[in-house]
């Protein structure tokens, strides 16, 4: 929300080239509690005093010399910083309402003056801006964030990664439909899969020596999705001689909690048991 105070500091700047008109403005403004009153009666000045100052409002009279208010609407809008502007129209001429707020207008007032009126309309739409400025301002906080941990968690794969390699015989990552994405070491053949199985072949049965119960286990934590740490597989070589493996891995989920795949690790502790 927008507090009373916040109104009352906007800046607003006063283009009309009656001075007499511009007083009467500039005297209720001041009197309403509004702090930051600008004005000038030279239409062509409008566009460089707000590229200096940025106004929250600009009461626009239509009827000028030189430029008028319509052209002065155009010119407005070649200032990409403001992208959304909010210019309040005076005009004697029902007519030119409808015309006014095709040309980029929010609001328009009514000579003679009503007083009431006038603050009422500049009360709303200055609360309207500034809380469309809030706005822009929270997105562009969003999208900064969403950058800074995105480059967060770009370096904290790149450290999983290399923390990986160091402290493993062997990694892999698999999608959310199970295929392999990245592997590394002989987690096919542990997990008794066929390198021709990736290519879109039936899978085969698991190669003899594997321990089936243990290996049955590990294959229903990854079809649960449950993380496993330090889980002890092992295998019978044709030769007689017995390994051991020790492997740990994690599910994988998007920031919409979605599965999308699992990744491990696994050591030989084959020389360590």
């Amino acid at each position: 929300m927008v507090s009373e105070p916040e109104i009352l500091q906007a800046s607003i700047l006063i283009a009309d080239d009656q001075e007499a008109n511009v007083v009467l403005l500039e005297e209720m403004l001041r009197g309403a509690g509004y702090s930051r009153v600008a004005s000038t009666t030279d239409s062509e000045k409008v566009c460089a005093l707000n590229r200096q100052h940025h106004y929250d409002l600009i009461l626009l009279d239509l009827q000028m010399p030189g430029m008028d208010g319509f052209q002065v609407m155009e010119a407005l809008k070649t200032n990409e910083q403001d992208s959304y502007l909010a210019v309040l129209v005076i005009t004697a001429q029902p007519g030119h309402k409808l015309r006014a707020l095709r040309a980029g207008a929010k609001d328009f007032i009514s000579k003679p003056f009503d007083l009431v009126e006038v603050k009422t309309r500049i009360h709303n739409l200055l609360e309207v801006r500034l809380l469309y400025r809030k706005l822009a301002a929270h997105a562009s906080l969003l999208e900064r964030t969403v950058q800074e941990r995105t480059a967060e968690l770009r370096e904290s794969e790149a450290r999983y990664r290399s923390l990986t390699e160091l402290a493993s015989d062997w990694h892999w990552e698999q999608d959310e439909m199970g295929k392999f994405t990245k592997m590394s070491g002989p987690v096919l053949e542990m997990l008794g899969l066929r390198v021709d199985s990736l290519a879109g072949g039936p899978g085969g049965e698991p190669p003899n020596g594997w321990d089936k119960a243990k290996r049955k286990e590990l294959l229903e934590l990854i079809a649960a999705r449950q993380p496993f740490l330090d889980f002890v597989l092992g295998r019978v070589n044709p030769d007689g001689s017995e390994q051991k493996f020790r492997v740990s891995g994690e599910p994988m989920f998007n920031r919409a909690c979605s599965f999308v795949g699992y990744r491990g690790i696994g050591v030989e502790i084959t020389q360590r048991s």
